[in-house]
């Protein structure tokens, strides 16, 4: 239990999260094209530098994704094909190599 939520309720506030911050900022683009005009916010595009932790943030879907494309191409070359079933692969992801 975390912070008074049973976990999957934890989750699935940080989704309707994600999900009510991905509306807002569409809505507030949109608010702006509709009162400035899209070819208006192009032409007068300021020269500010844009801060470098911008680029993380765009990169960091697409390691998300490559994470997940790795874990399901080990799920079914190493495990699957080898005749392993899905819960052989389950207690992999969630053994703690370091004890012994």
């Amino acid at each position: 239990m975390i912070a008074g939520y049973y976990e999957q309720d934890f989750v699935a506030v940080i989704l309707f999260g994600i999900i009510l911050n991905f509306v807002f900022s569409f809505l507030f683009g949109w608010y702006l094209s509709l009162n400035i005009g899209v070819q208006e916010m192009v032409l007068s595009k300021g020269d500010k530098k844009q801060p470098s932790w911008m680029v993380l943030m765009l990169i960091l879907p697409f390691a998300k994704m490559l994470i997940t494309l790795y874990r399901v191409s080990i799920l079914q070359f190493y495990f699957l094909n080898q005749g392993l079933s899905h819960k052989d692969y389950w207690v992999y992801l969630t053994k703690d190599d370091n004890k012994q």
